[in-house]
């Protein structure tokens, strides 16, 4: 089957290349291009075939959610994936009013945009196939799709995300700190630490405290903003 082609909605300039990236790297999606504005993105949503789209729900000229409700009230039904760091409920419950068909929280792991993406796909596949379902199991499960993991042998996908969020607080973490953070062995933390760092995720630099002669290892998040 052809790729999905995904327009992805972000004014910031590193997110906006770092989601482009993402999407590409993914079986099955090819990303069509980026929109800085809601306006924007109307525009390419009117003029071209787009299949997709990862949202950022604060642009510069509107919201998010009103970027669906006039793709809507233009009778364009393209599915939408919200990337936005906005965790109020209120903003959850009226993107999945409006038929945002997933939520996906800033900062994150390339794993998680990669799971949600991948159970999105199959979801599609198997309407375009015409399949049908068995069960009211089933049918749960289409309405409220579990993602397989995807997160490497020995590390857990809840403690890489709330590593991701604490590099996303701020710049420059050691070891020692997310570990003190998060309740964990230093030498946990710094697996965590170093994926993120071995995915492009994380920079590593060198910290000098001026007491030691022995630089210590920070992580800081450049992936996102």
């Amino acid at each position: 089957m052809p790729e999905l082609r995904v327009l992805v909605v972000e004014d910031d300039p590193v997110a906006a290349e770092a989601h482009r990236t993402y999407v590409d790297r993914l079986p099955g999606f090819t990303c069509l291009g980026v929109a800085g504005t809601a306006a924007r993105a109307l525009q390419v949503l009117s003029r071209e075939q787009v299949d997709l789209v990862l949202l950022d729900m604060n642009l510069p000229d509107g919201h998010g959610l009103d970027v669906v409700r006039r793709m809507r009230a233009a009778g364009n039904q393209t599915d939408v994936v919200a990337v936005t760091a906005a965790r109020e409920v209120a903003a959850v419950q009226a993107a999945a009013r409006i038929g945002v068909v997933q939520y996906v929280l800033k900062p994150f792991a390339f794993e998680t945009l990669r799971d949600r993406l991948s159970a999105y796909l199959r979801q599609r596949r198997a309407a375009e196939l015409g399949q049908v379902v068995a069960d009211q199991d089933e049918v749960d499960r289409l309405l409220h799709p579990a993602t397989v993991s995807s997160v490497p042998k020995g590390l857990a996908g809840s403690v890489l995300d709330r590593v991701v969020q604490l590099l996303g607080n701020r710049e420059g973490w050691t070891a020692e700190e997310v570990a003190a953070s998060l309740g964990t062995s230093r030498i946990t933390a710094r697996r965590y630490l170093e994926h993120l760092a071995d995915q492009g995720q994380a920079l590593r630099t060198q910290r000098y405290d001026g007491r030691s002669g022995r630089p210590k290892v920070e992580y800081s998040w450049v992936s996102e903003s």
